[in-house]
């Protein structure tokens, strides 16, 4: 999706579009349960559901919110006994980025599910 059409949109929909990261905001702060148990939570289902900008978006906080690679894999693997071998196929791919992470690259975010308290 080009950054360019979802600025475009957010401006004709201001109200609906960018609620998914107003949601997210909000949602993932610490509460009663702590914020990386939330964001770990949202990374198995993300990884169920196979959306890809989302488990990029949520590999990364986890990430920034210093999860370590053992509570991420404790995760995914709850992703893979609830989505069988299709989920293990996607958990990889949360896997892979987790690692680019570890080793300092930076990675790409679709514009759908850039975090950014403007929107």
């Amino acid at each position: 999706m080009s950054e360019n059409l979802y600025d475009e949109l957010r401006k004709k929909s201001p109200g609906v579009t960018g609620g998914l990261i107003r949601m997210r905001e909000e949602t993932f702060k610490d509460g009663v349960v702590p914020a990386k148990y939330k964001i770990l939570s949202a990374l198995a289902i993300v990884t169920v559901t196979k959306c890809e900008p989302c488990i990029r978006a949520y590999t990364r906080m986890a990430y920034e919110t210093g999860i370590n690679e053992d509570e991420l894999v404790e995760f995914l693997n709850v992703a893979i006994t609830e989505g069988g071998c299709p989920a293990e196929q996607w958990a990889m791919k949360a896997y892979g980025v987790y690692k680019e992470l570890m080793q300092g690259k930076r990675v790409e975010e679709e514009v759908c599910c850039t975090v950014d308290s403007d929107r």
